[in-house]
Order: C-alpha cells, then sequence, then structure tokens
C-alpha cells in the first residue's frame, strides 16, 4: 500500500478536493481520484469526504494506493456449483472464501478466474477485471449470483437491480434475541468515518439502504433470521444487524466474533469458531430472464458449516 500525504495551503483560493489531488499527484487521473475517495482510501482531517469538497485551507490529506491488480484475469480450472445456464446467463452457488473478482491482494482464485475456464462468453461491460459481474455477495458469504454472458444481459440485468425488481433472499444466524418476529431496518450505508474497511449506517454520506427480516427460529443466545434485500448495498446486511444489536455469528468485522467468548454453551462456541466466517448465505434469487423476460428463481439449501450449527440448535431445543 502506498501512502501520500498532502496538505492544502492556506494562501490558496478554495479547490475542489479532487482537483487538488489530481493536481499534485500526477500519476492519478480524476476518475482514478474519484475511485479511491468512492472506496475510503483518501481521507480529509481523518475522515472521509466528497470529491466536491472545497479545501480552504490547513486541511490534512491522507491518500492510500493499494497496488494495482492484474491487467486480465487469467482463466483457472476451479471447481462451480452451476445452477442453471444458458447462451445469456450463468446461475452459480457461490461458495465460502472465494472473492467475486480480482482485487487489490486478491489476483486469483476468485469466481471471474473460474468462469473464464468454463466459459469465453461473458458480458464486457464490467471490464477486464469484472467481466459478466453484475452483482456481488462478500467473499465469505455462501449463495446465488447471476452473471452475464453478454452485454444486452448484462444491461437489462442491471436495471433490475437498479430499479429493484429482483428477489433476494438471505438466511443469517445472529447473536441475541430481537423482541419483535419481523421489522424493517432502513438506513443509509457509507464508509465508516474512521475505519475504512468498514462501512457504516451513521456514515456522512451514503446510499439508501433497507432491510426487511423477519425470525425463523429461536434458539436463546442465537436467533435464525430470513432476510430480503429491498436495496443491495456493500455489506448491507452485516452493518444493519450489528447496529440493531444482532451481529452475525463469526463475523470478524461487526461484532460477531467479540460476542463468542460470552457463550455458555462450549460445543457452540466450537461450531461457531469453527465457521470460520460470518454466518450468512444468500439462499434465494430471482429474476427475470434478461431475454426472454421468463421469471427465474433458484434457491439452494444452507452450506454444511451453517446447517451443522442449526442443526445443533434444533437439537438444544427440542
Amino acid at each position: 500500500m502506498k501512502h501520500i500525504e498532502l496538505k492544502y495551503p492556506f494562501d490558496n483560493s478554495p479547490e475542489r478536493l479532487d482537483q487538488f489531488i489530481s493536481r499534485e499527484v500526477p500519476d492519478l487521473t480524476r476518475s482514478a481520484v474519484q475511485r479511491l475517495i468512492d472506496s475510503g482510501m483518501i481521507t480529509v482531517n481523518g475522515a472521509t469526504a466528497r470529491a466536491s469538497l472545497k479545501l480552504k485551507g490547513g486541511e490534512q490529506i491522507l491518500i492510500e494506493i493499494p497496488p494495482p491488480a492484474p491487467a486480465v484475469p487469467i482463466a483457472e480450472e476451479i471447481p462451480l456449483s452451476i445452477l442453471y445456464e444458458d447462451a445469456d446467463v450463468i446461475v452459480v452457488n457461490k461458495s465460502a472464501g472465494m472473492s467475486v473478482h480480482p482485487g487489490a491482494g486478491t489476483p486469483d482464485g476468485t469466481l471471474v478466474n473460474a468462469l473464464l475456464a468454463h466459459c469465453d462468453d461473458l458480458s464486457g461491460i464490467g471490464g477486464e477485471i469484472r467481466p459478466g459481474i453484475v452483482h456481488r455477495i462478500d467473499k465469505d458469504t455462501t449463495g446465488v449470483m447471476v452473471v452475464a454472458k453478454n452485454d444486452r444481459s448484462h444491461l437489462e440485468l442491471a436495471r433490475q437491480f437498479q430499479v429493484h425488481s429482483i428477489k433476494r433472499v438471505y438466511v443469517a444466524l445472529v447473536y441475541g434475541s430481537p423482541k419483535e418476529d419481523k421489522g424493517r431496518i432502513e438506513s443509509v450505508i457509507g464508509r465508516h468515518p474512521v475505519d475504512r474497511k468498514k462501512m457504516s449506517g451513521s456514515a456522512r454520506h451514503g446510499r439508501h439502504a433497507v432491510t426487511h427480516w423477519k425470525v425463523i427460529g429461536r434458539y436463546g443466545a442465537v436467533t435464525a433470521v430470513e432476510l430480503r434485500l429491498e436495496t443491495g448495498r456493500t455489506h448491507q446486511i452485516r452493518v444493519h444487524l450489528s447496529e440493531a444489536g444482532f451481529p452475525l455469528l463469526g463475523d470478524p468485522v461487526y461484532g460477531g466474533s467479540g460476542r463468542l467468548s460470552g457463550l455458555k454453551d462450549t460445543k457452540l462456541r466450537a461450531l461457531i469458531r469453527d465457521l470460520g466466517r460470518q454466518a450468512l448465505h444468500a439462499r434465494t434469487l430471482g429474476f427475470l430472464h434478461p431475454i426472454s423476460g421468463e421469471y427465474l428463481e433458484f434457491s439452494t439449501p444452507l452450506p454444511e458449516d451453517m446447517a451443522r450449527i442449526l442443526e445443533y440448535l434444533d437439537e438444544t431445543v427440542s
């Protein structure tokens, strides 16, 4: 990671943040600066800021530039769980530990690398690093994803995601027991003002996010929850549930690890420790086929690690 520190001179006239950085750091284009700002890699006086922020003098600016990702992902023979495929789309059940596309620190071993070995007709709209990728789920979240195999399909699927018409249902295991049986969480989610690796529902700048939830199983210190996404922001479910006081089991970023030691059940603690990730599964994905218009819906069972925990919890309350 490359670090650059700048200070805006007191005797300068007010200037936009992105203009100042692109002038002072010639290697960064305005679009590159915008991407760094959007990803929380640029802070002003220790806080994230908009590209349009007017600098007035004395501001301390920190720029963190991640190492470049490979120019073109390589095809890798990685096993895929394919739920459906035709000439326009491919639907997969993504496994835990697999990133969706290459990025800083993850040059290979991703879903994109596996798809390139499986088929050579992915949409190019996502660029060379993200061919066919219309949406993402976290590296350690399992479940259903759809990938576009041509540009026409990509554009139509992207439109459906944009208007929130796609059905997305998740299952999560969380700490605690909500008082209500169902509810709706709404907030603005953006980059955390201090920890740039996290997202937050109290960010100064962010995007509107809505999650609908309902309890599907109560087990004392742990609850099974079904969630329907109205929007699809980065880490949305993890942020919403954690800030509501019910972090996901095993979540190392949003409080799911800190609650582990408070459990009295030693076997349950061991099962959660073996999970090694957040207990979140994208169970159902429903959408209109981008070419035929036919409604398609795909569901997958819980992965083995989450199923083991749920089976044990069912035994303890029966």
